[in-house]
């Protein structure tokens, strides 16, 4: 298992202190998720200009909190953002240790998290003839989003169709550069959830409600925002009250069996 957590943020011009509570509340729920994965820590985020900062390292989450890169990567954060992303790797497949294994995961425009594990993955590699970079699995899921870019915007119908040759486990937070404005969220079979805060403008999301329990205990305003499992989510920025939910198809498996 792996913890995801992030921020996604709708269109608002947000003072420094509300930035900086939603980067502490983003912080805390990464240190929550660190029993979820201690082998690997990291964070990333991007903006409408499709620029993006990420760092991650194979460490605890306690540890990649205090280094001085993780401030730097916090301060960075203005008005202009879309998304906060945050992960703690659960080594599966991959040694942590070789840093493109750890989330998260950048391929072409594409940067995202993954909870699960697709057990396929070499095979739609050879398959579709995709680069590769990484050892893990989850990188399939990142290259077979980036393929379903058209014109710089995400095709929803192209990557459900690819999503649905996979094998395993899948809960994701996907964007892409040259879509930033567009979050895509995969509540797979694998936990996810969210709270919505209408006044903020933003989502808090974690793998354990309660971590976000946890953390928004002393908070008011913040709504739950109820997804079932094998479920798409598409927040666009301009508007996350509007977000959408669809269904979505993959083989779900707790095992490996044999590739097709």
């Amino acid at each position: 298992m792996c913890g995801l957590a992030g921020v996604i943020f709708g269109k608002k011009r947000r003072r420094a202190e509300e930035r900086d509570h939603l980067a502490w509340l983003f912080t805390r729920l990464l240190l929550l998720s660190e029993e979820r994965g201690p082998h690997a820590t990291g964070a990333a985020w991007l903006d409408i200009d499709g620029c993006h900062r990420l760092f991650k390292r194979p460490v605890t989450a306690e540890r990649f909190v205090m280094d001085k890169a993780f401030a730097e990567l916090l301060a960075g954060i203005n008005n202009r953002a879309t998304l906060l992303l945050g992960h703690t790797r659960w080594r599966t497949r991959g040694d942590e240790r070789v840093n493109s294994n750890n989330h998260p995961i950048r391929a072409g425009e594409v940067i995202g998290t993954h909870n699960g594990t697709i057990y396929n993955a070499d095979y739609l590699f050879r398959r579709w003839k995709m680069r590769r970079f990484a050892e893990v699995d989850s990188e399939i899921l990142f290259r077979l989003a980036a393929n379903a870019a058209r014109d710089g915007a995400m095709d929803i119908e192209r990557f459900k169709a690819r999503l649905r040759r996979c094998r395993g486990q899948i809960t994701a937070v996907i964007a892409c550069r040259t879509d930033p404005e567009t979050v895509i969220v995969l509540k797979g079979n694998r936990p996810l959830e969210m709270r919505w805060h209408p006044r903020r403008k933003a989502v808090l999301y974690a793998s354990d409600p309660a971590y976000l329990d946890a953390v928004l205990a002393e908070e008011q305003g913040w709504r739950e925002l109820p997804v079932p499992p094998m479920s798409l989510v598409v927040f666009r920025r301009e508007d996350l009250a509007a977000h959408s939910v669809e269904p979505f198809e993959f083989v779900a498996q707790e095992r490996k069996r044999a590739e097709p």
